[in-house]
């Protein structure tokens, strides 16, 4: 593959002896976002689906572009020690889980090194600072949430899940890591629709009624229903609330959702009570939450308790202590911290979020708590100005982590300890060169494996001052300071055209955002977002992905 030269914007690479539909042996490395294999042939870089790092495999050139290749695995001439055979009989079709022919212990080690990686390669701080991944106990049958859609599968109504970067349906009968409440419910579900021929939403036509399926379990076992549709109306709506009635005892709330805005937002705006209680509750951390269809709650419930006990022990609190929980959400963390501070103080810039921890605190009788539906970078200097000196500040932003405004007032209230927990490692090592640069540095990273079988993995992130005696500050004129924000390097405008010229295909906004959050690039503008996990957006393609990294890589952003 030649060269390109920084530059030579009219320059095209050669994609080496690589050819559509030839077999080649590809040695794999490592893995990639969406848990495929990547390897190389003479140099030139090739995505293998199924294939883990240590395996030698050949594949078959599926998709060819001009600086990677998608190959389909045919056979495994050196097999990984850690390679296992999946349980799930559709695995390889579902998008839901990318791990799964990967053992635990191999999960484990994949994620402790992608979180080494990110905090070495954009953070600029030491690997050793990274330690081992904490295990679930239960690495399936985990999650109390579960949303499948409804639609037309070869003519026939079905409910399963969707292929891996796309609306394509994929019916199951059950899920692995679902929990098994939502598994009987689903299996309900699917006889249902064929018993009284409901009809499901087509996507391309925008016509037909039923959406999603959505259980969410809480404490023994107990769970909530929420049927999502199109129309005003649930077909067959008596039949859906005496059915679950007879059929599915665990079940104590049932709600009917309206969504007919097209788009991957599961629930509209509109929502009608069946049936039986209208919350649900959970506990966590020995605490109780009234959980509503909109509520956010951790789908992981034993791992978030682990995540959360580390991070109060981070934030090692005696009793007397002023805590921000900078991203409060639901209040769950607030909360967890009330328990062992003086004072908590909650800020959140999604209303219905605020109203929801307001009500868990009267529910677990915290009077030590304060929340605030507000912006936190400009709520935090307010309070500082009006004489509040936080201890220690929690943050536990979305996964495009920190406003810098947020970044830099926490900074400024000068706490003891900064705790910031992250969904992504990648973004949080970005927010922790902001927080060097303000004085704090990492003491110690633990990441969490709150989601097994998939490519996410969490940590939590003890910050601390800077010994200002060990430090000196040094000034420079900006002109000599190597500015390596996205703004600094290239626009948006100015990917989209080299992606243009080079590959032949347009780039949109999102998906260039999407990407620099997948690297650590930090955006300029990144505001509180809501929590819900019922916003979803297309995700980048793969062949487009790389494309955008070549971008970055030529205006070296990377």
């Amino acid at each position: 593959m030649k060269n390109r030269k920084s530059g030579d914007a009219g320059m095209k690479y050669d994609p080496a002896q690589v050819r559509i539909h030839e077999v080649y042996t590809v040695a794999i490395r490592d893995l990639g976002v969406h848990g495929e294999g990547i390897g190389s042939v003479d140099g030139f870089t090739v995505f293998v689906l199924g294939a883990l790092p240590g395996e030698t495999v050949t594949a078959e050139i599926i998709l060819l572009k001009k600086s990677y290749a998608l190959g389909k695995l045919l056979s495994i001439e050196q097999e990984s020690p850690f390679r296992v055979v999946p349980e799930c009989p559709v695995y390889e079709n579902c998008g839901g889980c990318q791990l799964s022919h990967l053992t635990y212990e191999g999960q484990l080690d994949m994620k402790y090194r992608r979180v080494k990686d990110v905090i070495e390669r954009i953070a600029g701080e030491s690997g050793k600072l990274v330690r081992p991944v904490l295990p679930a106990v239960h690495p399936f049958a985990y999650r109390n949430k579960m949303a499948v859609p409804a639609g037309l599968v070869k003519g026939e109504a079905a409910l399963g899940c969707y292929r891996q970067g796309s609306h394509d349906i994929i019916p199951v009968s059950s899920c692995a890591i679902q929990k098994e409440e939502n598994n009987r419910l689903l299996q309900f579900a699917r006889r249902f629709i064929e018993k009284y021929g409901i009809s499901v939403y087509d996507e391309k036509t925008r016509k037909g009624s039923l959406r999603h399926v959505m259980g969410r379990v809480g404490d023994d076992g107990k769970v909530m229903v929420v049927l999502v549709t199109a129309s005003e109306t649930l077909p067959e709506e008596k039949r859906w609330i005496e059915g679950i009635q007879k059929e599915l005892p665990e079940v104590i709330s049932l709600w009917h959702n309206i969504q007919p805005k097209p788009g991957n937002t599961i629930l509209g705006a509109k929502i009608r009570h069946l049936w039986g209680r209208e919350t649900l509750t959970a506990s966590l951390c020995g605490l109780q939450f009234e959980v509503s269809p909109y509520s956010f709650f951790q789908v992981h419930k034993e791992q978030a308790e682990i995540l959360y006990e580390k991070a109060l022990e981070y934030a090692d609190l005696k009793g007397g202590e002023t805590v921000i929980d900078a991203y409060c959400g639901t209040g769950t963390i607030s909360l967890c911290l009330a328990k062992k501070a003086k004072r908590v103080i909650g800020i959140e810039i999604v209303k219905p979020a605020i109203e929801d921890a307001k009500k868990n605190a009267k529910k677990n009788h915290m009077e030590n708590t304060e929340f605030y539906a507000a912006d936190a970078g400009k709520l935090m200097p307010q309070l500082y100005r009006q004489g509040l000196v936080p201890d220690v500040i929690v943050m536990d932003p979305v996964r495009a982590g920190c406003n810098e405004e947020v970044l830099k007032a926490a900074a400024g209230m000068n706490p003891k300890r900064i705790v910031y927990v992250s969904c992504n490692p990648a973004t949080f090592a970005g927010d922790a060169k902001i927080l060097k640069s303000e004085g704090y540095e990492i003491k110690e990273v633990q990441p969490v494996d709150m989601f097994p079988q998939t490519m996410h993995v969490e940590a939590i992130v003890l910050l601390s001052k800077l010994d200002s005696k060990n430090h000196i500050s040094v000034e420079l004129p900006i002109d000599d300071m190597d500015l390596t924000s996205a703004e600094s390097k290239a626009t948006y405008k100015e990917i989209q055209n080299y992606v243009l010229e080079k590959f032949g295909f347009k780039v949109s906004n999102l998906y260039i955002a999407q990407v620099k959050e997948k690297c650590g690039i930090k955006e300029r503008e990144n505001y509180n977002k809501s929590k819900k996990e019922d916003l979803k957006q297309p995700i980048c393609p793969i062949e487009k992905e790389e494309a955008i990294k070549d971008a970055f890589r030529y205006f070296q952003m990377i």
